[in-house]
């Protein structure tokens, strides 16, 4: 009998399982498919110490009316889905107030302040070999003067309050840093903070070998079989039978939610899809570039040039439709000499992100032994490492990395 059991083998339930694990505690760690397959693979791979604010909805009036039509995209919505969407997405604009906002982004950058210091820890237990990581930040490309200097002056403001690096480069000082670009646009901020990972999905599965090799277990199995037991603790079935412990942590991403409603609970998720694509180039980026005006990412990868797209609000179970991706494609032709897809078909997956902003990192209140680590929004792959290592503290009564408090599942439990 195990100690623990995390489900999910997400960046975030790996690195929770491998935290839990060096504290003495005998852990099993279960998902339906191998480690990190999910959100954990399908980003851009960059580990964003930069990224000191969550992302707020837009409180303007010409902003929203600009998602209304459809006009940028960043957003896309489908009609018929937004009355499942409208009472989180009513809770994230009420959040994202001035205020609220900055109150949630002061333990919002508590946190990130950490994170390329918890991922080199692993990467350097795990022998990530150095070819698979950037350590010289990433491009946010701007089409227009005015959207850069606006993004200048919130790169100021980010690096007076929370120490942020960045540098302001020119047309001619963008295409000098990537030769491939065909034009510089009017500029670029270089944010120097952030890391880039060339796969994603094998820097985890690296964190996962780790946790095997230091005795872990790794099972496949169905989260949905989880049951508490009369007698306390837990038990789900796996593909090696039934696996019981003391304790769980529901670490399943955008699956949360719906596992927590047996027990009474109906967190109120914003569930955004994003698509993704890897595509042949003539020659590469060296580094992840995000071409602002199109609201994607283009990031050199080991298979191709992938573009990532911004959120798309949709059915739980609908088909993928990835107009943003055509759309992010037509613009990349512009700026690099992108070739055929690698694949039949681009991969879809959905962020798990709370109205606060917020991930939930804590005890579940009334619940003995079930601990939550999940809602980390777009920074699942950034945070992961760091919020592992905060569960575990507080899983173990260590004195912990940052004040728990703002994470708490008291927020939406209910």
């Amino acid at each position: 009998m195990s100690d623990v059991i995390v489900l999910g083998a997400g960046i975030a339930g790996v690195a929770a399982a491998l935290h839990l694990q060096r504290r003495g505690r005998s852990v099993a760690l279960v998902d339906r498919q191998a480690p990190g397959r999910e959100t954990s693979y399908g980003n851009a791979g960059i580990i964003q110490g930069e990224a000191v604010e969550p992302y707020p909805m837009p409180r303007d009036l010409a902003a929203l009316l600009g998602v209304a039509l459809g006009r940028g995209n960043d957003v896309r919505y489908d009609l018929a889905a937004l009355p499942g969407h409208v009472v989180p997405l009513l809770r994230y604009w009420w959040y994202s107030a001035p205020v609220r906002h900055r109150t949630l982004a002061i333990a919002w950058a508590g946190l990130i302040r950490h994170a390329t210091a918890e991922h080199q820890d692993l990467m350097t237990a795990a022998g990530v070999p150095d070819d698979l990581v950037r350590r010289d930040g990433f491009f946010d490309m701007h089409r227009a003067e005015t959207k850069l200097d606006a993004e200048t002056r919130r790169a100021e403001r980010l690096q007076r309050e929370f120490g942020v690096a960045f540098r302001r480069l020119t047309p001619a000082e963008l295409r000098a840093a990537e030769p491939a670009l065909k034009t510089g646009g009017a500029g670029a901020i270089h944010w120097r903070d952030s890391w880039s990972v060339r796969d994603p999905g094998a820097l985890v599965a690296a964190y996962a070998d780790l946790f095997r090799r230091s005795g872990g277990t790794f099972v496949h199995g169905d989260a949905d079989t989880l049951a508490a037991l009369p007698s306390g603790g837990f038990r789900v079935q796996t593909a090696d039978g039934p696996l019981e412990a003391a304790a769980v942590v529901v670490s399943l991403g955008p699956w949360s939610a719906a596992l927590l409603r047996r027990f009474g609970q109906k967190i109120p998720m914003v569930r955004k899809r994003g698509y993704h694509r890897h595509y042949r180039v003539g020659t590469e980026l060296s580094r992840p570039l995000r071409d602002a005006a199109f609201g994607y990412v283009a990031a050199p990868m080991t298979v191709g040039l992938r573009l990532t797209t911004g959120a798309e609000f949709a059915g739980v179970d609908a088909p993928a439709t990835p107009v943003q991706l055509v759309r992010a494609e037509a613009a990349a032709r512009d700026l690099v000499d992108l070739g055929a897809p690698v694949e039949n078909a681009p991969w879809l997956g959905t962020r798990p992100c709370l109205p606060d902003m917020l991930p939930l990192i804590g005890e579940a209140p009334g619940h003995n032994g079930l601990w939550l680590h999940f809602g980390h929004g777009h920074q699942g792959f950034t945070l992961g490492p760091a919020t592992g290592r905060l569960l575990a503290e507080m899983m173990t009564g260590e004195a912990t990395l940052v004040d728990p408090a703002p994470f708490t599942p008291t927020r939406w439990w209910r």
